[in-house]
């Protein structure tokens, strides 16, 4: 089930999304992160009125997330937003990450939203079959922008005009 996010998932988005910082180079992030620390992010971009959903299983666990933020911040910049998924390990290639972005999408859809982006740290492949599955474009490659586990690292942008 695909359903709007709640306080109380903060605790279960926190291990899923630690899992990627302290093992992938997914996000650029180094250090865990704890569960006030996501409630405030899953705050901030509800009070932006903007989208973060969960997907659970039948006993209410938590197997991912995805959610769109501000684009940036200026007010100009208000119609376009980024894209974010994430799966628990064990969910991943099992098409949960196509439905959640799926109503994520069709929610941006019905707000009015005219861009989506995605940042992709590469190489991912998953990530960017992922994104071209919802017709993204690769517009953006900037080389060696991130550092992690001493390896420096690409990010692509892909997007799409809703």
């Amino acid at each position: 089930m695909i359903r709007k996010v709640q306080a109380q998932d903060a605790c279960s988005i926190s291990t899923i999304y630690n899992h990627y910082i302290k093992n992938t180079v997914v996000t650029f992030e180094e250090e865990v992160i704890a569960a006030s620390e996501i409630l405030a992010r899953i705050t901030k971009v509800t009070a932006d009125d903007l989208p973060w959903y969960v997907a659970e299983d039948e006993s209410g666990n938590i197997l991912g997330y995805a959610y769109a933020a501000k684009w940036r911040d200026r007010f100009s910049y208000r119609f376009s937003v980024e894209v974010t998924v994430y799966l628990s390990p064990e969910q991943i290639s099992k098409g949960l990450g196509t439905q959640l972005y799926q109503v994520l999408l069709d929610e941006l859809k019905r707000k009015n939203i005219h861009s989506a982006i995605g940042g992709i740290t590469l190489p991912n492949e998953g990530s960017v079959a992922l994104h071209e599955k919802f017709g993204m474009l690769k517009v953006a490659h900037f080389k060696e922008v991130g550092l992690k586990f001493d390896r420096w690292l690409d990010v692509g942008y892909w997007q799409v005009t809703l």
